[in-house]
């Protein structure tokens, strides 16, 4: 107890908009191609089947991109990691984003629903490792010394990772909030109605309202740079933590 009032458990889910303030740019062109491939041509099982140099050489070069001096995280990012200084294991940060902007922020727990660029699995042990440099059909994987490494990417079609842990979070949570999502993807787009139909208090904070804000009982509109470390700093005040 604190301040005669109880923890409350959060749950906070975020996307590229907590990090599109961070330096981190598109890998779309205004067409919408990533050099004259769709997007989704490069992130799909199928695609790595028919052409993995390709969807390697995508990954190494966004790996490559995350690392530059100029991508840092931004207040939003640290202000989520006094958040779960404050509350502990009643926070759960859930992220639809690849990079690693909450660990460096101080967040020391993250569940990465769509995997990580700084991390490579084994196609056969599914045993992950933390990988910062390229590696490509060339490359032996350390468990088993086979050239059986992918990225360590849910792609399009494969089932998001901690399903089980996020769908039982959201069942017990007292405030949900969607940070920088847009609402368009499923499964995550349907956290806020699981959140809501127990009971918990639901917050959408966006640049602009996205394609479930009708769902949410509170929406804050904004940069998560202004708008995350305000409201961190409210619930904060109001529990007493």
């Amino acid at each position: 107890m604190n301040g005669n009032k109880t923890k409350p458990k959060i749950v906070v889910l975020t996307g590229a908009g907590i990090s599109a303030e961070s330096g981190l740019k598109t890998f779309r062109d205004n067409d919408g191609l990533w050099e004259n491939h769709r997007v989704e041509d490069v992130a799909t099982p199928e695609a790595f089947e028919q052409n993995p140099s390709l969807v390697y050489r995508f990954y190494n070069a966004r790996r490559a991109q995350l690392q530059e001096d100029v991508v840092k995280p931004n207040a939003a990012h640290i202000a989520l990691a006094k958040l779960e200084k404050a509350l502990g294991e009643r926070l759960m940060l859930v992220t639809q984003n690849v990079d690693d902007l909450h660990e460096r922020g101080g967040s020391s727990s993250v569940y990465h629903m769509h995997g990580e660029l700084l991390s490579a699995r084994c196609a056969i042990s599914q045993q992950s490792f933390h990988w910062r440099d390229s590696f490509d059909h060339t490359t032996k994987c350390p468990c088993c010394s086979r050239v059986t490494l992918r990225p360590d990417i849910v792609w399009f079609g494969e089932m998001p990772m901690y399903m089980d842990e996020i769908y039982n979070a959201l069942s017990q949570s007292d405030v949900f909030i969607a940070i920088g999502t847009s609402g368009n993807v499923y499964p995550a787009a349907g956290f806020v109605q699981i959140a809501k139909e127990c009971g918990a208090h639901t917050i959408e904070a966006n640049l602009a309202p996205g394609a479930t804000n009708a769902l949410f009982d509170e929406s804050l509109t904004g940069p998560a740079s202004h708008i995350v470390p305000q409201w961190v700093d409210e619930i904060i005040s109001k529990y007493a933590l």
